[in-house]
């Protein structure tokens, strides 16, 4: 029960500090006064250390920390799973913070628990935990961008019969859709500005994106610009196909409701019984962990609820 405790805090901590982290780090970066600054544009500010100032300090040291690590084949990698979830951070980066992370958990977990083996425990999770929320911060902006996507072929397809060309009309997109489609749509206008091709820069932002029906309209794209077609109505009949599916998704959802939701109780429940009987009988609950049999049963519990869980989850997952 200790180290649960203990590995809250501490995960509670860090996650906290992490989201506090780049929150400020977001908030300066947007900030039209040290903006105006950095272009030596002087105006009044206050000269006192705050918070943001200690944070945007801490970053640089992640930032100096994680240089040598920027050209790395697999700092590179991350750096493509970081667009993908969102995040204004480098893969190299990402490291150094999960190392940081990690160190800071187990040094508290070890404090707390003097166990070296919680101590090691704690120091894996986190890593986990933080690549977890990359993974999930990965498949919610997916999703978003996908519910954007159809509106956003339509205004495509309007934008081209009213004569705009397509690099045009993808400009009217980064600069009037939310994100993430407009940022995504925004980085492709600033490929082509900059000299790449249309075909490259939509091939770039496609392994960026990682979205099948994003592939769909990138294919059609480059088809069109080989043989020629009307593209206008080409758009308008990939955007009908993804908001089709994108109801058909919904109603799926919402069929599949009770399997997802047993599958969450099938993991809850367990820990919540393990609670309970820690403080009602704490005896005969401290046997699973201190005779051999009983961590044998805790053991083989925990395998035949990963096993449900995947499983569970597998059969309510129906690919549209």
């Amino acid at each position: 029960m200790i180290f649960f405790i203990s590995a809250f805090i501490a995960v509670g901590t860090f996650f906290l500090a992490l989201i506090l982290l780049v929150y400020v780090q977001k908030k300066i970066h947007l900030d039209p006064e040290r903006r105006m600054r950095r272009h030596n544009i002087k105006v009044a500010t206050k000269k006192s250390k705050d918070v943001a100032e200690i944070m945007l300090k801490a970053y640089a040291i992640i930032q100096k920390i994680a240089k040598p690590l920027v050209e790395r084949n697999f700092a590179q990698s991350l750096e493509y799973k970081m667009r993908q979830a969102g995040l204004p951070i480098l893969g190299g980066e990402f490291v150094v913070i999960a190392a940081i992370g990690a160190l800071f958990v187990g040094l508290i977990a070890w404090s707390i628990t003097l166990d070296f083996r919680i101590a090691i425990l704690a120091i894996l999770a986190v890593p986990l935990a933080l690549w977890g929320v990359v993974l999930f911060l990965i498949s919610r902006r997916l999703e978003s961008f996908t519910g954007q996507l159809g509106d956003s072929l339509i205004t495509i397809s309007n934008a081209l019969r009213a004569g705009y060309s397509f690099q045009q009309a993808v400009e009217v997109i980064s600069s009037e859709m939310e994100p993430p489609i407009g940022e995504e749509f925004s980085r492709i206008y600033h490929d082509i500005v900059m000299g790449v091709s249309l075909e490259e820069a939509l091939e770039t932002a496609n392994n960026r994106i990682g979205s099948s029906d994003f592939e769909l309209v990138v294919t059609a794209v480059l088809i069109q610009r080989e043989v020629g077609g009307n593209l206008a109505q080409i758009l308008d009949n990939i955007s009908y196909t993804i908001n089709e599916r994108i109801r058909m998704k919904g109603e799926i959802k919402s069929l599949t409701a009770q399997g997802r939701f047993s599958a969450i109780i099938l993991v809850i429940l367990p820990f919540v019984a393990a609670a309970a009987m820690f403080f009602l009988n704490h005896d005969n609950f401290m046997m699973l962990f201190e005779e051999p049999l009983g961590q044998i049963a805790v053991g083989v519990s925990i395998v035949m609820e990963i096993v449900g869980y995947f499983v569970i989850m597998r059969i309510v997952d129906i690919d549209v």
